[in-house]
């Protein structure tokens, strides 16, 4: 019952820290960007998202070491280079989760950004100061991520999106946009999100050749609980833009909300909002400090203490420069650029004998592996390549 209520707390924790004010920001802008064309991007991507976390979750379980550990034994130094990335892209996200709970306590009170990032930071750190946690981590996500699903499903019913349209430009699409793709990957399985829940899977003991059908079916689960909201929130979206409204680029998902229900569903956002920020604090920190937790054993010791300096940090941070919309897309460009690197990592990790033993890892996963690092590192270098003739030109 423990292991099973573990697995499901680790789909649903790798989900929520997917689910954050980024990932509202970028697919309520984007969508007012594409409209019904914004669909297709969201397939593509969770193709891409299912193709790199399954790869990471199973040969973490089947090793019994966390990625830096990994990196480490493939090239001395390696994991060090890989928890600094990490780190860097976590930090950075943790500064717009922060905001978001303070943006969300303030649609849902009216207390300003501040005092409310400040008194979730309180709560953040409760949980993790918790006895036992893990268990309550995995409770606290799963309600959470449920409440997003339903009041932002309430407010997509009330927009009357042109379902029709959406579902055929998901698949034929008028354009595309690399950059958008590259944004949603690394949104959802980029940087720190596509380690956390196999992290998670290790504290709690889950590991082993044994565990690979649960461990495949939490990682799949967890994509596909990201993706339904994503599609939920794009039809909400859709069906605002639509109908001829105009979003406000300072606050895209706010917008919907309100034109979509009005002052309730105002209110309706501050708590998706609040919902969706906190988890993601929960799941970046603890996610991110876990790529040092092997490097030293002070660090190993003094977990907490560190996962309770980052929150702080990145609250402090947040009340010193507040939270610019471009800073949530800008991260997950960030961490899309991070997966190749990472994900490329564990794929080689795959082959040596001595780090995941007898194994042997499923050729078609291997090559959807390398298709997702191929495809990144294409996107990516194009990407790169783009802003830079951008800057000099």
């Amino acid at each position: 019952m423990k292991k099973n209520s573990a697995i499901l707390g680790a789909a649903f924790l790798m989900a929520t820290s997917a689910i954050g004010p980024g990932f509202l920001t970028q697919t309520t802008k984007f969508t007012s960007e594409l409209l019904a064309s914004f669909g297709f991007v969201i397939l593509i991507s969770l193709l891409l998202d299912i193709g790199a976390q399954v790869n990471i979750w199973r040969i973490i379980t089947v090793s019994n070491k966390r990625a830096q550990d990994l990196a480490n034994q493939l090239v001395p130094g390696l994991g060090i280079g890989l928890a600094i990335l990490i780190g860097i892209g976590g930090l950075v996200f943790n500064v717009g989760n922060i905001g978001g709970t303070g943006l969300g306590l303030n649609a849902l009170t009216g207390l300003d950004a501040v005092s409310g990032a400040i008194i979730s930071c309180i709560v953040a750190l409760a949980i993790f100061w918790y006895r036992e946690a893990g268990v309550l981590m995995d409770r606290v996500v799963k309600i959470l991520g449920l409440v997003m699903i339903l009041f932002t499903l309430f407010i997509a019913i009330k927009s009357q999106p042109p379902v029709g349209e959406a579902l055929l430009r998901t698949v034929l699409p008028e354009q595309i946009d690399i950059l958008k793709i590259i944004t949603l990957v690394g949104g959802t399985v980029g940087g720190y999100i596509s380690f956390a829940g196999a992290h998670r899977l290790m504290d709690a003991g889950i590991k082993g050749k044994e565990s690979l059908p649960q461990v495949t079916r939490s990682s799949v689960s967890g994509i596909l609980i990201t993706s339904v909201m994503r599609f939920v929130l794009f039809f909400a979206a859709l069906g605002v833009v639509w109908n001829g409204a105009q979003l406000d680029d300072s606050n895209p998902a706010a917008s919907v909300f309100k034109l979509a229900a009005g002052n309730t569903g105002f209110r309706f956002f501050g708590l998706v909002m609040w919902c969706a920020a906190i988890t993601s604090v929960l799941g970046a920190s603890y996610t991110t400090i876990s790529f040092f937790k092997t490097l030293h054993p002070f660090i190993n010791k003094h977990y907490r203490v560190l996962v309770t300096m980052f929150i702080i940090t990145s609250t402090i941070i947040f009340i010193i420069i507040r939270q610019p919309v471009t800073l949530l897309i800008v991260a997950g460009a960030l961490n899309g650029l991070i997966l190749p690197v990472a994900l490329a990592v564990i794929l080689i990790a795959a082959t040596k004998t001595r780090i995941v033993g007898t194994y042997k890892h499923p050729i078609w996963l291997y090559i959807a592996g390398w298709i997702v690092v191929a495809v990144m590192t294409f996107m990516g270098i194009k990407i790169l390549s783009d802003t830079g003739s951008r800057l000099f030109n």
